[in-house]
C-alpha cells in the first residue's frame, strides 16, 4: 500500500487566501527634498506638486 506524502499548502495555492501587494510609501521630504513645489512629468503632461502655508499638500495640472 502507497500513500501520497502530506503537501504543506503553498501562497500560490487556491485554498490559501492572499494579501493584495501593499502600495510603495514615500515622505513628503522625498519627494520635495525642502522645497516648496515640485515639478511631476506623468504621461507626457506636467503636474505641481506643492506644500500650501498651512501645510497640506496640493497637485495641479
Amino acid at each position: 500500500m502507497t500513500t501520497e506524502p502530506a503537501t504543506t499548502p503553498t501562497p500560490d495555492s487556491p485554498h490559501l487566501p492572499t494579501q493584495p501587494d501593499l502600495p510603495s510609501s514615500l515622505n513628503s521630504s522625498q519627494i520635495l527634498r525642502g522645497q516648496k513645489t515640485v515639478e511631476i512629468a506623468h504621461g507626457g503632461q506636467r503636474y505641481t506638486l506643492r506644500v500650501t502655508k498651512d501645510n497640506k499638500l496640493i497637485l495641479t495640472k
